[in-house]
C-alpha cells in the first residue's frame, strides 16, 4: 500500500517513501537514459506507479472515512470520502494529528489503540468528529495495524452513526407513544428499560422505581385459569430458555402491598447479541386486560388465591353483588344481599365509617379505602380492607363497586407482635416500654392522672446470679414475678423495668394508702426463702413509692423520684419500703454535692487517717492497727465514712482514695519504725473496684518499696465479694500478694453469701467476724449461731480471726470463751491519730483487763 504516494509532509518516523522512490528513478533516467540499468529501472518505475494506481482506486472507492496514521497519531494519508466528511482540503489534514479530526481524545488515548493491536485484534470506539465549520457528528471508529517500510502504522475506518441515532430516536418516540408495555430484561431479570405505558399498567407510583415495585415476593402470578404460575413458567423465564418467542400470554398479578390486581396479556422475545447461541435479553410486550376478565369466573378463582373478592352495589335498585371469595371472607349463614345486611356484619363504630364513606363516595364522585373488623356467622371475627369507587362516567352514582381483601392474618399477626413489643419475654408481664407508655397515657388524663408508682429492687440478686449462674438468676426472676403478682393482684399494672427491677402502677383516686399497702405485700411475700435444689436463699425487695402529681407529673420524673426513694430504704434497711419526700430529695442533692466535692478532696489534702487498735482479748496488748479513713471537707465539713465511701464505690472514685490510703498507711508505717516503734501492721480496706480495675499486687509491690518495708507491715482486709471471682487473675493476685509476705483477711465474714469452696482456695490467712453478729452477742441466740459458725470455719481452715465492735465486757468475755484471740472496737479505743497511737504502743499495752 503505498500511502505517502500523495503530496504532504512526510512523517519524521518514515526515512523514505514508494513515492520518494518512483521519484529518485524517473530523475536518474532523464540524466542517465543509456545506463545499461536503464531498462529494468523504467519497468520497475512502470510497476511502482501502477501498484500506487489500485492502490488510490482502493483507498478511495471506500465510502466511510479511512485515515493512515503513524505510530505516534500523525495522520499520513486520507480518502475522498474523509475529505467529503471533515470538509477540509486534504493538506490542511495529512501531516497533523489526529487530535484534529477528534479534539475530545485524551493525551494518552493511542494506548489501549497500540495494546489492542499488539494482540492482533481491532480496536473500535465511539468518539465524536468535527468537521470543518466545527460541527460534530458521532462516527464508530475500527482500528488495524500493519507495517509500512518496516515502521507500524494504524488505519482506521470511521462510519458516521448520525443515521442511527435518527433511528434510535424515532424508536424511543415509538415506544413513549403506545399504549402497549415494553420492559427490557437482562439474563437475570433485572430491568434494562421500560416504557411510560409498562410504569402506568403495573402501577408504579410517582415516587417509585419499577425496579422497586417489581419484588418477587410482593406478587402472587397466576395463568388464565387463576392457578399458580411458578417461575419457570413465566413467559419471559421460557424465552430465555428456549431461545423463542412466547405469544400471547394471559397472566394474572396481584400485588400483595397495594392489594392490586391486573391481567395482562404478554409476549416475550428473546434477544441474541452477535455470535451468542443463548439470549442474553428479553422484551416483555404486554397489554392490560384487567376490564376484559372482571366479571369472569377466573377473576375470582384468582382473587380467591389472593384472598380478594369482589363486590358492586347498585343503589337505585339497593342491590349488593359479592363474589364467591367475598362471601367466604365475611363467612355468614345468609348472603349478604343489601349494603345493610352487609354493615350489620361490622362492629359498630365500623358500621359508621362505612356507611360515611359511601355517602362521601357518592357526593363527591370518588373513592375510599378502609380497613373494618367485623364478626362471621360462627362468632369468630374477622378483619377486611375494602375499597371503592363510583364506576366511571356514572354521573348519577348508581353503582359503587370495589373490591373485599382479607386481611385478618395479617392483624393478628401485627397484633402479635404489639404484644410481644409490650411484653418481658422471661417473665411474662409488661416490658419497660409499655410500662412508660401505659403510665404516659395515664398522666395525660386528668381523670386518671392520680396513680402511684412502686420501684421494685432485688436485694442480694447479683450475688446469687453470679454464684449460682444465668439460669438460677431466671428462675429467681420468675418467682419473683410471681410473689408480686400474687401480692398486687388486681390492684395494679406489673412491669419488669430493668434486670431484677420491678414497677407497679397503682391508681390512688379512691385508696389514698393504696401503695403504702401494696407495698407491705409485696415485702411480706418476699419473707419466704427461696429454694434452689436443696438451697435456701433469703431474697428481699427494696420499694421506693411516688405519687403523682405531687412528685411528678411525667413519667420519668415519677420513676426517677420513685428509684431514689428505693436507693434510700435499699441503704437503711432492705426489705422495706420508703415513699418518696422533699427531706428525700435534698438528701439527694446533698449526695450530689458530696460526690461532687469527693472528685477533689484528695488532690486538696482534705483526707486522714486514723488508726484503731487491734488487741489480744486475753492481756489488752496492741498487737495491729486498722486504719480508718476520715474526711474533713472546707465545706461539708467532718463527713462520716459511711456518708461517702457508698458514694465513692458508686462513681469509681474509691479507686483513686485506695491508692492513697495505701500510700499514707504505708508511709506511717515508715515513720514509727523510724521512731524506734518497731514494724506495725496495719490493715486497710480493698474495695472490689479496685481489686479488679487495678494490678493490685504490682501496686502493693511499689508502695511497700517505696517506704523500704517489709510485707508482714500491711494487712488487707477483702469483702466476700472477691471470694466468687472464680478467675485464674484472682487466684494469682493472692498467691503474689501472700508471697510477699502480706497478710490477706475476709472482712465481714459471714454477712454476705460465703463461699466456702472458694475460701478454702484462696490463700488467705484470717477472716474477720462482722460487727453486725458481734454486737448480739451473748443475748442474741442468733447472732451466737452465727458467731460459732465462723469461729468453726476458722479453726477447721486453720485462719485467724478478728472481731470488730467490741463495745462491752460481756462481748469480750463471750469471745475469749469462744477462742477468737483478737478483737477491736470502742471497748479498747477508737480510731487514734497517729501520734495517739504511737503513745499506746509505747505503753505496750492499754488498761488492764480481767481475764
Amino acid at each position: 500500500m503505498n500511502a505517502g504516494a500523495r503530496s504532504g509532509p512526510a512523517d519524521p518516523g518514515v526515512d523514505i517513501t514508494p513515492a520518494d522512490t518512483l521519484a529518485e528513478i524517473e530523475r536518474f533516467l532523464a540524466v542517465h537514459p543509456d545506463d545499461p540499468a536503464a531498462p529494468l529501472l523504467s519497468r520497475c518505475a512502470e510497476a511502482l506507479h501502477s501498484s500506487h494506481m489500485r492502490y488510490e482506486a482502493l483507498f478511495d472507492a471506500v465510502p466511510d472515512p479511512v485515515s493512515i496514521l503513524s505510530e505516534s497519531g500523525i495522520v499520513l494519508d486520507l480518502n475522498k470520502a474523509g475529505i467529503t466528511a471533515y470538509q477540509r482540503p486534504r493538506e490542511a489534514i495529512v501531516g497533523q494529528p489526529i487530535e484534529l479530526l477528534n479534539p475530545d481524545l485524551p493525551r494518552d488515548h493511542l494506548d489501549p489503540v497500540w495494546e489492542t493491536l499488539k494482540r492482533g485484534e481491532t480496536y473500535v470506539i465511539e468518539v465524536t468528529n468535527m468537521r470543518g465549520d466545527g460541527s460534530r457528528f458521532p462516527v464508530e471508529v475500527h482500528s488495524a495495524g500493519f507495517q509500512l517500510d518496516g515502521k507500524p502504522c494504524i488505519v482506521a475506518v470511521a462510519r458516521d452513526l448520525s443515521g442511527r441515532w435518527q433511528a434510535e430516536s424515532r424508536y424511543r418516540l415509538l415506544m413513549e407513544s403506545i399504549d402497549k408495555g415494553v420492559v427490557l430484561f437482562d439474563h437475570d431479570r433485572r430491568i434494562v428499560s421500560a416504557n411510560p405505558a409498562a410504569h402506568r399498567i403495573l402501577g408504579v407510583a410517582g415516587n417509585e422505581s419499577l425496579g422497586d415495585l417489581l419484588q418477587p415476593d410482593d406478587w402472587v402470578i397466576v395463568d388464565q385459569h387463576g392457578r399458580h404460575l411458578p417461575r419457570e413458567q413465566w413467559p419471559m423465564s421460557r424465552a430465555f430458555a428456549e431461545g423463542q418467542i412466547i405469544a400471547s400470554t394471559t397472566m394474572g398479578l396481584y400485588h400483595r402491598p397495594k392489594g392490586r390486581m391486573t391481567w395482562i396479556s404478554v409476549t416475550s422475545v428473546p434477544v441474541f447479541s452477535t455470535g451468542r447461541d443463548q439470549p442474553d435479553h428479553a422484551f416483555a410486550l404486554f397489554s392490560d386486560i384487567t376490564e376484559l376478565k372482571r366479571d369472569s369466573a377466573i377473576f375470582d378463582r384468582a382473587q380467591s388465591l389472593a384472598h380478594i373478592g369482589g363486590w358492586e352495589w347498585n343503589r337505585s335498585q339497593q342491590r349488593l353483588y359479592l363474589t364467591e371469595e367475598s362471601l367466604r371472607i365475611l363467612g355468614q349463614p345468609d348472603a349478604p344481599q343489601t349494603m345493610t345486611q352487609l354493615l350489620a356484619c361490622l362492629r359498630g363504630n365500623d358500621q359508621a365509617r362505612l356507611e360515611a364513606a359511601l355517602i362521601d363516595a357518592v357526593a363527591r364522585q370518588s373513592g375510599f379505602e378502609l380497613e373494618l373488623q367485623g364478626q362471621r356467622g360462627d362468632g369468630h371475627s374477622f378483619w377486611v380492607r375494602m375499597i371503592g369507587e363510583v364506576e366511571s362516567g356514572d354521573l348519577a352514582s348508581t353503582r359503587i363497586a370495589g373490591t373485599l381483601q382479607d386481611i385478618t392474618e395479617r392483624k393478628q399477626t401485627e397484633e402479635t407482635l404489639r404484644i410481644q413489643a409490650r411484653t418481658d419475654p422471661l417473665t411474662g408481664i409488661m416490658n419497660r416500654d409499655a410500662a412508660l407508655s401505659d403510665l404516659a397515657a395515664r398522666l395525660s388524663n386528668p381523670t386518671h392522672a392520680k396513680v402511684a408508682v412502686l420501684y421494685i429492687d432485688l436485694d442480694r440478686f447479683k450475688t446469687i446470679n453470679d454464684v449460682l449462674g444465668h439460669n438460677a438468676g431466671d428462675e429467681l426472676l420468675i418467682e419473683a414475678t410471681q410473689r408480686i403478682s400474687r401480692a398486687v393482684g388486681t390492684e395494679g399494672l406489673i412491669a419488669r423495668f430493668g434486670g431484677d427491677e420491678f414497677l407497679v402502677v397503682c391508681d390512688t383516686r379512691d385508696l389514698a394508702d393504696q401503695p403504702e399497702r401494696l407495698a407491705q405485700a409485696i415485702t411480706e411475700a418476699f419473707i419466704p426463702p427461696f429454694r434452689f435444689g436443696k438451697d435456701e436463699f433469703s431474697v428481699t425487695a427494696s420499694i421506693g413509692i411516688a405519687r403523682a402529681p405531687q412528685d411528678g407529673t411525667r413519667p420519668q420524673q415519677l420513676i426517677q423520684n420513685a428509684d431514689m426513694a428505693m436507693y434510700d430504704c435499699k441503704r437503711r434497711t432492705r426489705n422495706g419500703w420508703q415513699a418518696f419526700s422533699a427531706d428525700l430529695a435534698r438528701a439527694q442533692q446533698d449526695r450530689l454535692q458530696i460526690e461532687s466535692q469527693l472528685r477533689r478532696a484528695a488532690d486538696h489534702e482534705e483526707f486522714r487517717l486514723v488508726y484503731q487498735p487491734q488487741v489480744d482479748l486475753r492481756h489488752g496488748r496492741v498487737v495491729a492497727a486498722e486504719a480508718l479513713i476520715r474526711w474533713q471537707n472546707h465545706q461539708l465539713g467532718e463527713l462520716r465514712p459511711d456518708l461517702f465511701i457508698s458514694h465513692a464505690e458508686s462513681t469509681g472514685d474509691i479507686v483513686r482514695i485506695g491508692r492513697w490510703v495505701m500510700h499514707e498507711a504505708c508511709r506511717q508505717v515508715r515513720e514509727w519504725m523510724d521512731q524506734g516503734l518497731g514494724v506495725v501492721r496495719v490493715a486497710i480496706n480493698v474495695s472490689y473496684r479496685q481489686f479488679v480495675g487495678e494490678d493490685l499486687a504490682e501496686q502493693v509491690r511499689e508502695a511497700l518499696a517505696e517506704f523500704d518495708l517489709p510485707g508482714s507491715a500491711l494487712e488487707l482486709e477483702f469483702t466476700e465479694r472477691v471470694l466468687i471471682e472464680d478467675a485464674p487473675s484472682t487466684l494469682q493476685t493472692f498467691a503474689d500478694l501472700r508471697d510477699m509476705g502480706v497478710v490477706l483477711t475476709i472482712d465481714d465474714f459471714g454477712e454476705g453469701y460465703s463461699a466456702l469452696n472458694y475460701l478454702r482456695r484462696l490463700p488467705i490467712h484470717g477472716l474477720k467476724l462482722s460487727q453486725l453478729f458481734v454486737e448480739g452477742v451473748p443475748g442474741n441466740r442468733s447472732d451466737v449461731a452465727v458467731c460459732e459458725a465462723v469461729c468453726g470455719i476458722a479453726r477447721s481452715l486453720g485462719l485467724g480471726l478478728v472481731a470488730e465492735g467490741v463495745e462491752s465486757e460481756a462481748q469480750r468475755q463471750f469471745l475469749l470463751k469462744l477462742g477468737v484471740p483478737v478483737g477491736q472496737g470502742f471497748l479498747f479505743a477508737p480510731g487514734l491519730p497517729p501520734d495517739e497511737f504511737a503513745r499506746r504502743l509505747e505503753e505496750l499495752q492499754l488498761p488492764q483487763l480481767t481475764p
